[in-house]
């Protein structure tokens, strides 16, 4: 299931989301691998000027040609954002990339640090993008949608190769199957801080999201070839990036429909 963002005015024109141009290529590896430039053309980079230069933190998601979908936790007050969109190798220059300054930024107001709850944040960009073969929104999931145990959703994102290794220059992607909810929530995995408003995915002990994922999409594909983002990178485990029976945590969309269309509608 898919639907749009209801505010008309800006997603008059995205009624081909999650359609991408060049479609990913989708192999079942075990870790990630370089995704096919543009594949996931809702995938950015939001940098910040916390070191004194612009620089990648984390991923994010386009969900209309004015709005992005990232992580609440991606955010510091004391620093300035921005976003890249249209990009696959961070470390060269790409045509039709673009670079857009951060107008509005809004977290969740019962976002909590300590438990990572309610782990998500919208980016207004200071002007809307031209919707391209390389800049595309993907579609959101209907409110309440719980998808079951299993189902094959991909990461992708610029984070660390692996714990302690470097982060990628290229997008990467990486399988990783949805973990059910009375999976995760057993005590040795993630117990009492998986909430039913959040989805795990992956816990094999060799592929997961990393540092520079967060913000980013777990991207599930629909029966019509379309992809919806059902979870935005929030957290794993701080043993590591590949510990087994600790997947990926991502803030659950659907669970928060509702508030993404307020604050839509609002700001």
């Amino acid at each position: 299931m898919r639907r749009l963002v209801v505010l008309t005015v800006l997603v008059a024109s995205v009624s081909g989301c999650g359609l991408p141009t060049f479609p990913p290529v989708l192999t079942r590896v075990v870790a990630g691998q370089d995704a096919r430039p543009h594949s996931w053309p809702w995938q950015i980079s939001l940098q910040s000027d916390s070191s004194g230069r612009w620089r990648h933190v984390c991923g994010g998601i386009l969900i209309s040609s004015h709005w992005v979908l990232s992580a609440a936790h991606c955010i510091n007050n004391r620093y300035n954002y921005r976003v890249e969109l249209g990009r696959h190798n961070l470390k060269t220059s790409e045509e039709g990339s673009v670079v857009r300054s951060s107008a509005t930024i809004i977290t969740h107001k019962d976002y909590n640090t300590l438990r990572s709850r309610h782990d998500i944040a919208l980016i207004k960009l200071s002007s809307p993008v031209t919707l391209s073969d390389t800049i595309m929104p993907v579609c959101l999931p209907d409110q309440g949608v719980i998808l079951p145990h299993g189902t094959p959703c991909y990461v992708t994102g610029w984070g660390r190769l692996s714990t302690s290794g470097p982060s990628g220059d290229i997008l990467q992607q990486a399988l990783l199957p949805v973990v059910g909810h009375n999976i995760c929530l057993q005590p040795d995995w993630w117990s009492v801080l998986a909430t039913d408003k959040m989805v795990c995915a992956g816990g094999d002990g060799i592929t997961a999201g990393c540092n520079g994922d967060s913000g980013g999409p777990l991207n599930c594909q629909n029966p019509d070839g379309s992809w919806d983002v059902h979870g935005v990178v929030s957290f794993g485990s701080g043993q590591g990036c590949n510990v087994f029976q600790k997947p990926t945590v991502f803030t659950q969309v659907s669970s928060y429909i509702n508030w993404i269309n307020t604050v839509l509608t609002n700001f």
